[in-house]
C-alpha cells in the first residue's frame, strides 16, 4: 500500500507530495482514512525544529478525523468504517503502571503521531487502535479534529484536578487552545475570567464564555484581580509577568501551564508556600478522558472555530498560521 502525503524535506522547508508505504499493518493497528486534519502549532514547532526532536522528511498532523479503513487481526472496539479521530498520541505500551492505571498520555514508551512516525497531512494515518477514539454522532468530522490536540489539552486538566462549578477560573491566551478552554470551563458550570493582550478579542471571548475581561499587558488590571482565582490555565507560549498571575490566585490555587512556554519560569517559593499555591503541567490527556470530552461537547454543542483549507494549499495554511490571524484552529480537508 502507499500512502499519499505532504512532507517537508527540510527545516522550515516548503511541504511537496511524498509517498511511501507503511509496511504491514500490525495486529493491534488501524489505518485511518482522513477527511480532515487540523494544523496545531506543535504541527509548526516540529516543522520548524524549534523542540530540537524533528525528522525529515516531515509529515505532520496530529489531529485527525476520519475513517477507520483496515484493522488489524486483535483490535478491538473499532471496525472498519467507524469515524473516529486522532491527536498526539499514536500508540502506547498497553503494559506499564501508568497504562494499567488508565493514564495512558504517561506512558514512558509511548509514541507521538508525528514525532518518530508520518502523521495525518495525508491520505491515510497508521496508529494503536486504543488512541483511534469514536466520534459522538453529534461530533462534525469538520470541527473534531482540534478537540484531539487542543481540545483534550485544555480538558484534562478540568478532570486531572477536580475542577468544581463553584470555582473561578481564568484562561491565558485567547487563541487556538484558550476559545476552547473558555467554552469547557463556561459549561462546567465556573466564573471564568479571560486575560487577553489583543482588545480585539474581548467580544469573542465573552461569546466563548467569558465573564469578564483583564488585560494580560496591564500589571495593575491583574494586580487588581489579586486573590480571587482558584485556577489559571495558562494556555499562551510566551513569558509572562508570573508573580502577578500567582498573586491572583487564592491559597491552594494553581498556575497550570499547557502552553509550550520555551523559557525558564522564574518563581520564588515564597509566593507559593505561604498560600498553598502550586505550579503544574499536563500532556494531552488519555483516550477515556477524550472520549468523556467528546461526550461534553456533545452533550453542549461544543466546538473550535475553524478556517478551512484544501490539503494541497496546506502551505498557505501554514503561512496563515504563522501571521497569528488563524481563528482559532485550521482545518485541511481533503481534496476532492
Amino acid at each position: 500500500m502507499t500512502i499519499h502525503a505532504y512532507a517537508a524535506r527540510e527545516q522550515g522547508g516548503e511541504f511537496k507530495p511524498f509517498e511511501y508505504d507503511p509496511g504491514e499493518l500490525a495486529p493491534d493497528e488501524v489505518d485511518i482514512e482522513v477527511e480532515a486534519c487540523g494544523i496545531c502549532h506543535s504541527d509548526l514547532s516540529v516543522w520548524k525544529n524549534e523542540w530540537g526532536n524533528a525528522a525529515y522528511p516531515f509529515v505532520g498532523g496530529h489531529e485527525v478525523a476520519g475513517r477507520v479503513a483496515a484493522v488489524g487481526s486483535s483490535v478491538k472496539h473499532v471496525k472498519e468504517g467507524q469515524r473516529v479521530g486522532l491527536g498526539w498520541f499514536a500508540r502506547s505500551c498497553m503494559g506499564c503502571d501508568a497504562c494499567l492505571a488508565g493514564d495512558h498520555n504517561l506512558c514512558p514508551e509511548r509514541q507521538d503521531t508525528i514525532l518518530g512516525r508520518f502523521g495525518g497531512f495525508a491520505d491515510r494515518v497508521r496508529c494503536h487502535w486504543a488512541w483511534a477514539i469514536p466520534l459522538p454522532e453529534k461530533v462534525e468530522s469538520l470541527a473534531a479534529g482540534p478537540l484531539f490536540c487542543g481540545g483534550i489539552t485544555v480538558f484534562n486538566p478540568i478532570v486531572q484536578y477536580n475542577v468544581l462549578p463553584t470555582d473561578r477560573v481564568g484562561v491565558v491566551g485567547i487563541g487556538g487552545l484558550g476559545h476552547m478552554a473558555l467554552q469547557f470551563f463556561d459549561k462546567w458550570g465556573c466564573d471564568v475570567t479571560a486575560f487577553t493582550s489583543s482588545p480585539d478579542k474581548a467580544d469573542e471571548a465573552r461569546s466563548f464564555g467569558a465573564d469578564r475581561i483583564v488585560s494580560s499587558r496591564e500589571d495593575s488590571d491583574l494586580e487588581s484581580i489579586a486573590g480571587t482565582l482558584d485556577m489559571i490555565l495558562v494556555t499562551a507560549n510566551a513569558s509572562l509577568n508570573w508573580d502577578l498571575y500567582i498573586q491572583a490566585l487564592r491559597p491552594k490555587g494553581k498556575l497550570h501551564i499547557v502552553g509550550a512556554v520555551l523559557e525558564p519560569i522564574p518563581v520564588s517559593v515564597f509566593s507559593l508556600l505561604m498560600g498553598q499555591k502550586s505550579i503544574s503541567s499536563t500532556p494531552l490527556g488519555s483516550p477515556a478522558t477524550t472520549r468523556t470530552m467528546l461526550d461534553f461537547c456533545a452533550r453542549h454543542d461544543i466546538a473550535p472555530q475553524v478556517e478551512t483549507f484544501p490539503m494541497s494549499r496546506i502551505n498557505e495554511a501554514f503561512a496563515h498560521l504563522e501571521s497569528g490571524k488563524a481563528r482559532y484552529r485550521i482545518v485541511l480537508t481533503r481534496d476532492d
